[in-house]
């Protein structure tokens, strides 16, 4: 019936993929379906204990550098320069340097990507099947509340409203966050294209609306029963890329046709989809591809 639409499909389509359901691929859903069936995990959430730079990023920079490894920050790749035989010479970054390496891994999400290719590499099937791939613009949205809001558990929350998608009382699920006597709720805020351009106090107006349906017993969007103490706002105008139908066989593998360039990113051919699970899986992936072609690589 209809009202599966507004009732189940609305809340994971926006979770998956931050797009209602009328403008998401029923493959995403079905996929999405299938890994809960099949694995003894699939439906599982998880947090982090704490900020993500400090709990995940900082231990794989740690470890790649226990390993003999670099890691250089804020130093965005200007151009990727080729060979006469169209193989990646070096990256020329934006402060001059220039990158030389025996494998070149790109590592970011499709648009900048898509940025960056050389004019030379454009009429690739493998590179011109990207132009359907386009990120979906996501908001963010974290709010200390003067109290503690009885109505949330610890728990991932899916929400059937038109603004929120997921949500989840980090006060309870985080323990970096954790507050035995406030809430601070993280949300995302989609689909955000419309709102994407709007100042951060409107996101926050019309968020407070929401969460005064979802909360009517503790949250006003006057603020006449729990209070604002202070709140952030995350756009990110470019985020995964958007599920539409159509878009499967756009994806391509981690090893590309030009020999010693490889791709990682969730658009990449992986199981899980648009979410950072795909982008860690695409990462396996593209690491074991180099591996497969070292004796190459190496000559």
């Amino acid at each position: 019936p209809d009202r599966v639409t507004t009732e189940v499909f609305i809340a994971m389509s926006k979770a998956l993929n931050f797009i209602n359901p009328d403008e998401l691929s029923m493959q995403c859903i079905l996929i999405a379906l299938n890994r809960f069936l099949q694995e003894k995990h699939g439906s599982k959430m998880a947090f982090l204990d704490g900020n993500p730079p400090e709990r995940l990023c900082l231990p794989i920079v740690e470890h790649i550098q226990s390993l003999g490894g670099e890691v250089r920050l804020n130093s965005r790749v200007q151009k990727i320069e080729l060979n006469d035989d169209g193989t990646v010479k070096n990256f020329l970054l934006t402060n001059g340097n220039v990158i030389d390496g025996d494998a070149y891994v790109f590592a970011t999400p499709v648009d900048i990507l898509k940025l960056q290719l050389p004019e030379n590499w454009k009429e690739m099937a493998y590179f011109k099947r990207l132009e359907k791939l386009v990120g979906v613009p996501v908001i963010n949205i974290h709010i200390w509340f003067d109290r503690k809001l009885k109505n949330t558990y610890d728990h991932l929350l899916f929400s059937r409203s038109s603004l929120l998608s997921v949500y989840a009382d980090m006060s309870l699920t985080c323990k970096e966050y954790y507050n035995p006597n406030q809430s601070m709720l993280e949300l995302v805020f989609a689909p955000a294209e419309e709102w994407i351009s709007c100042s951060d106090s409107e996101i926050i107006d019309a968020t407070m609306k929401e969460l005064a349906k979802l909360f009517p017993d503790e949250i006003s969007a006057d603020q006449s029963k729990a209070k604002i103490v202070k709140y952030h706002v995350v756009k990110t105008p470019r985020s995964v890329y958007k599920t539409i139908p159509n878009c499967e066989p756009c994806r391509p593998l981690q090893r590309s046709p030009v020999e010693g360039f490889y791709l990682a990113g969730d658009y990449t051919k992986q199981k899980y989809l648009a979410s950072m699970e795909g982008a860690v899986l695409s990462g396996k992936l593209c690491a074991q591809a180099i591996v497969q072609d070292y004796v190459l690589l190496a000559a």
